[in-house]
C-alpha cells in the first residue's frame, strides 16, 4: 500500500551516491582498497601459520611436508604474499597512525606517502623473504 501522504520525489539524473564512474581512481584510492585486502589475505596466511606452528611443536612428519610446501614453487609464491600483505598492512596501518595525529591528510602528502607505503612493502617484503630463505628458513 503506497502512502499517498508523502510527496513524490522528482527523479534526478545524478547517482544516489559517488562511484566509480565519477571518481578517478588515485593512488590513495588504491592503497585504502588494497589496505582491506591485504587484511583479509592476512587471515588466510595465519591459517598456514597456525598449521606450521601445531606441525612444528607435534609432529614431525606434518612439518616435514609443511616444509616442504612452503620450499615449493607454489609455497613461495604463498609464503611471499603473505610476509608481502604483512610489510603493506603494517606500514599503511602506521600511516593511519600519522594520520590520527592530524598530519599527512593534505591530498599530495596523501598520495606522497601512498606511492611510499607501496615501494616500501615490496622492499621490505623482499628483505624479509631473502633473509628467510638465505638462513634455511623454508628448509
Amino acid at each position: 500500500m503506497v502512502n499517498s501522504a508523502l510527496p513524490e520525489r522528482p527523479q534526478s539524473p545524478r547517482p544516489l551516491s559517488p562511484h566509480l564512474q565519477i571518481w578517478k581512481f588515485t593512488v590513495t584510492m588504491a592503497a585504502s582498497i588494497t589496505h582491506r585486502g591485504t587484511g583479509m589475505v592476512l587471515y588466510g596466511g595465519s591459517l598456514l601459520l597456525t598449521v606450521w606452528a601445531y606441525a612444528l611443536a607435534f609432529d614431525p612428519a606434518l612439518f616435514a611436508n609443511v616444509a616442504n610446501f612452503v620450499g615449493s614453487p607454489l609455497g613461495f609464491i604463498i609464503v611471499a604474499g603473505y610476509v608481502w600483505a604483512l610489510s603493506f598492512h603494517m606500514m599503511n596501518g602506521l600511516r593511519h597512525l600519522y594520520w590520527d595525529t592530524g598530519r599527512g591528510l593534505a591530498p599530495a602528502t596523501a598520495t606522497k606517502t601512498a606511492w611510499a607505503i607501496y615501494i616500501g612493502s615490496i622492499l621490505l617484503a623482499a628483505i624479509i623473504l631473502f633473509i628467510g630463505y638465505n638462513a634455511g628458513g623454508a628448509a
